[in-house]
């Protein structure tokens, strides 16, 4: 008995959940369906498919119930599936086995009976209340006012309807399936695209160091330019003032050694040349003389604050602005200080000029300090 109840288990069809009935259908992964179960579920998954005269007119699709394996039918539909011939011969043995082993008392004692009547069979179906019943319910019970109906055209019923609403969860559950491997790709579609777009932002910032790089670069030799010519500017009238002080310390050793001369006629001699010598050696009006401020550096004062708001103020940019405005150069700030424009993929970022103030240039300059020197 525990052979043949494993045995009629696995005739069990997964649909209506009775035995299977002929013709029995293999899926190609080898699980079987009754062909009208096989035929509500495929309806139930090609609810538009199209029809010519009460006959499919192209192939569709449905999973299988039991391992959820796609199967795919030409346009025969379920009808161009193969019978399992083999499983249909065990469904006949089994009957013939069941019928003969099985005694009819046995199967009487499993049909209900009614609570009320214990005696009676419950054989109609109230159809007021939606409960089984007996008969004697019917005439003398609770539901002699109520409309019944043969349990058998209502078990049948019920069972088209049970089945009916299998299939369709089953179609159901292929649809969400398909939104659920749709949701899965935007997903991975939109990690790669944020990807994709983070790196572009990268790149255009990089941009930007560059650009700020090479101004500070610019503006540095700049300073260095002036600086290095104030410097050698300083450094050659330091040289030119020493050169002087020189010859004015061999002019005083002179006097000194010439008071010493005794012979009037020679000191007198030697007096006169060498007064005009100390004239000149005390006078400094051949050489520059550096003017006040002359080593300020000052006028290259740098003052970035609009620049820095700017910098601050970068952000993607919006639908509504104008798109002609797109660098596709891919330059994100020009050097003369235009805002630029970086666009890709639908997103860009806005950067905003970060041209440096030009340094007011003093008229402070070696060869002005050179034309301004006084005696």
């Amino acid at each position: 008995m525990d052979t043949m109840d494993n045995l009629e288990k696995q005739l069990i069809c997964p649909i209506c959940l009775e035995m299977f009935t002929k013709p029995v259908v293999i899926l190609p992964c080898q699980h079987n369906l009754c062909r009208k179960c096989a035929n509500d579920v495929f309806q139930a998954s090609n609810p538009y498919l199209p029809t010519r005269g009460g006959s499919l007119t192209s192939g569709g699709r449905f999973r299988c119930p039991s391992c959820r394996h796609e199967v795919v039918l030409d346009r025969h539909g379920v009808y161009g599936l193969q019978r399992n011939l083999l499983v249909e011969n065990i469904i006949d043995m089994f009957k013939q086995e069941s019928s003969s082993t099985k005694p009819a008392p046995e199967r009487k004692e499993e049909m209900p009976m009614c609570d009320v009547h214990e005696e009676e069979k419950i054989n109609i179906y109230c159809v007021t209340h939606g409960v089984p019943t007996c008969s004697m319910c019917k005439v003398f019970g609770a539901h002699k006012d109520c409309e019944v109906a043969p349990i058998t055209s209502i078990y049948q019923s019920k069972k088209t309807e049970l089945s009916d609403g299998i299939a369709m969860v089953v179609g159901n559950n292929d649809r969400m399936q398909g939104i659920i491997s749709q949701l899965e790709e935007a997903c991975r579609a939109i990690e790669e695209n944020g990807r994709r777009q983070k790196t572009l932002v990268c790149e255009r910032f990089d941009q930007l160091y560059s650009i700020l790089e090479g101004k500070k670069r610019e503006m540095g030799q700049k300073v260095t330019v002036e600086q290095d010519e104030k410097v050698n500017y300083i450094r050659g009238l330091t040289r030119k003032y020493g050169d002087h002080l020189e010859e004015s310390c061999k002019m005083v050793e002179l006097g000194i050694q010439t008071m010493e001369e005794p012979e009037m006629a020679i000191f007198l001699q030697n007096t006169k040349p060498l007064l005009k010598k100390l004239a000149e050696a005390s006078s400094t009006a051949h050489l520059d003389k550096v003017e006040r401020g002359y080593e300020n550096m000052d006028h290259y004062t740098a003052d970035f604050k609009k620049e820095g708001l700017a910098l601050r103020g970068l952000d993607f940019l919006q639908d509504d602005e104008d798109e002609d405005e797109e660098d596709e150069d891919g330059e994100a700030v020009t050097e003369e200080g235009e805002g630029a424009q970086t666009v890709s993929g639908g997103s860009a970022v806005t950067a905003a000029s970060v041209q440096p103030s030009a340094p007011q240039q003093s008229n402070s300059s070696p060869s002005a300090a050179k034309s301004a020197a006084s005696s």
